[in-house]
């Protein structure tokens, strides 16, 4: 019986740290996403918060509304006015670039 309490305390634990890493991991891939969107000019088109340019779409929100594939596609390809941005990134930058937008889940006023 102490030994099943002393296994589980244990599986527990190992869980625990895990998700502690895979959060820890998450957010380290938001941020350098972030840091790519700023690096390449992104906030020249787009508007993030109250910064940035008009051209493109605000997307404060766009995490709300789109999933991470139609993300990386608009990126990767372009269209609607947007520059394919494909052979720019990285697979990994380019993964990152979608976590931090698929983060952004600001409500925007229509305009």
């Amino acid at each position: 019986m102490k030994r099943c309490f002393i296994e589980s305390l244990l599986f527990f634990f190992l869980i625990s740290e895990t998700c502690q890493a895979a959060i820890a991991s998450s957010r380290s891939q938001r941020e350098h996403g972030e840091e790519l969107f700023k690096a390449n000019g992104c906030l020249h088109c787009h508007t993030m918060g109250n910064v940035g340019g008009h051209k493109g779409p605000n997307l404060s929100g766009v995490g709300r509304t789109t999933k991470s594939g139609a993300i990386r596609r608009q990126i990767v390809e372009g269209g609607n006015q947007m520059p394919a941005f494909g052979d720019v990134f990285e697979q990994k930058e380019l993964d990152d670039l979608v976590k931090y937008l698929r983060s952004c889940k600001t409500k925007t006023q229509k305009q």
